[in-house]
C-alpha cells in the first residue's frame, strides 16, 4: 500500500477541491453530537469525532429508496429507478468500514442489488482512524478498530499531519488531482503505528471471549434464561436496528397515485425487532414473541451472518448501547454473561 502525508494546513484546500467537483457528505457536529450530512465547505467537517448517531450505511442503503416505477393502462409500463449520483463519504471511522464490506458482501451475493451496487461503484471511501472512541464502542474486540481494506483513502491524524493510506487508484487519482502531498517516511508509520496503538488502549468495553468463539458461545446458549431476562424490558421499538451499520433488513410495498394512472414500488428499513417482521400473508407470526426476536438479533449477529458471510455481523461501534431505551442491547454484556456462564 502506499503512504502519503498531507499538512493540516493542506487538507482544507484538498477537501474544498474535492468539493468543486463532487458531492461530500462528511461528520457535523450539532448539540455535541455527530452525524453525516453534506457539507459545502471544509468549515463545517468534523474528523476529530467518537461516533455518529446514525452510520454512513444511510448513503448506501437509503431509509426510503424507490426501486422502479410504473403506469397503469392498457399497457403496463414498468421502469427501473435508480438514485445513484457520485458521492465522496468523508470521515468515516474503521468500524463502519468493516460494516460497508458486509453490506457489499451482502448486495453482491447470488443476485445482485441493482440499487446498491450501482450507489456503491459511484461513491468514495474516505476513512479517519478514531484517535477518541465512544465510551460505549468495543472495535478492538470484534477486530474492527483499524482496517487496511474497504477504503479509497483513509486518514490518520500524527499531529501536524494526516498520514494518507491510499486504497485504489480512484483515491490516489482524487489525492494527485486535489492535495499537495509528500510521500511517507519510515518515521512517519511509525507514529501512525504509535497513534493507533494509544488509540486502543482507551477503549473501555470488552468482550471476555474471542471473536471466533461467539458463534458457538450462542449454539451453546440458545435456551439459556439471558434471553427471557432481557427480553422482558426490552420494548420492541427497533432503535438498536435502526442505528446499526451492518443491519440491511428492508420492507418492499407498492404505492399507487390518487388517479390511478401509474405509481412506484419502494424499499424501506425494517427491524427484526419489530412484532410484524416475521409475520407471513397467512397471519403466522414466526417470531411472534419478544425473547425468539432478541435472540435472533443476537445469532443474526454473531452467528448466521459469519456462516452466510464469513464475516461477524457485529463491529462494535456501540451504537445499539447508547440508543437502546431499555438498556438491554449491549453485546458486551451479553457475550460477557454467556461465556461467565459456560
Amino acid at each position: 500500500m502506499k503512504y502519503e502525508v498531507i499538512t493540516k494546513e493542506d487538507l482544507p484546500p484538498f477537501v474544498n477541491g474535492l468539493l468543486s467537483e463532487i458531492e461530500v457528505v462528511g461528520v457535523k457536529r450539532k448539540d455535541g453530537k455527530f452525524y453525516f450530512d453534506r457539507i459545502e465547505s471544509y468549515d463545517e467537517l468534523c474528523l476529530d469525532y467518537d461516533v455518529t448517531l446514525i452510520p454512513p450505511k444511510k448513503y448506501l442503503l437509503p431509509p426510503n429508496e424507490t426501486l422502479l416505477k410504473f403506469s397503469l393502462g392498457e399497457a403496463i409500463q414498468v421502469e427501473p429507478f435508480i438514485d445513484a449520483a457520485p458521492r465522496i463519504i468523508l470521515g468515516v471511522h474503521p468500524y463502519d468500514i468493516k460494516a460497508i464490506e458486509l453490506m457489499d458482501a451482502v448486495f453482491s451475493d447470488s443476485n445482485p442489488d441493482a440499487n446498491y451496487m450501482e450507489r456503491r461503484r459511484n461513491t468514495v471511501i474516505v476513512g479517519v482512524d478514531c484517535r477518541n472512541p465512544s465510551p460505549n464502542a468495543f472495535c478492538p474486540s470484534m477486530g474492527t478498530a483499524t482496517t487496511e481494506t474497504g477504503f479509497d483513502l483513509m486518514l490518520t491524524d500524527i499531529g501536524e499531519q494526516y498520514v494518507v493510506a491510499i486504497g485504489s487508484e480512484k483515491g490516489e487519482e482524487l489525492l494527485k488531482k486535489h492535495a499537495r502531498t509528500r510521500q511517507a517516511t519510515e518515521a512517519d508509520l511509525a507514529q501512525r503505528k504509535a497513534v493507533r496503538e494509544e488509540a486502543l488502549a482507551k477503549y473501555k468495553l470488552s468482550i471476555k471471549a474471542a471473536v471466533e468463539e461467539i458463534p458457538e458461545l450462542l449454539e451453546r446458549n440458545y435456551d439459556h434464561p439471558l434471553w427471557e431476562e432481557l427480553a422482558a424490558k426490552c420494548l420492541s421499538c427497533g432503535s438498536c436496528t435502526m442505528v446499526c451499520p451492518t443491519c440491511v433488513c428492508f420492507d418492499v410495498q407498492d404505492d399507487v397515485e390518487l388517479n390511478l394512472t401509474g405509481g412506484w414500488r419502494f424499499r424501506q428499513w425494517d427491524s427484526c425487532m419489530l412484532q410484524g417482521f416475521a409475520k407471513v400473508a397467512t397471519g403466522e407470526n414466526f417470531r411472534e414473541d419478544r425473547t425468539s426476536r432478541l435472540r435472533h438479533r443476537y445469532f443474526r449477529k454473531g452467528n448466521y451472518m459469519l456462516k452466510r458471510y464469513g464475516k461477524l455481523g457485529c463491529v462494535g461501534c456501540g451504537r445499539c448501547i447508547g440508543a437502546c431505551l431499555a438498556e438491554i442491547a449491549s453485546p458486551v454484556e451479553a457475550y460477557n454473561r454467556l461465556k461467565e456462564g459456560s
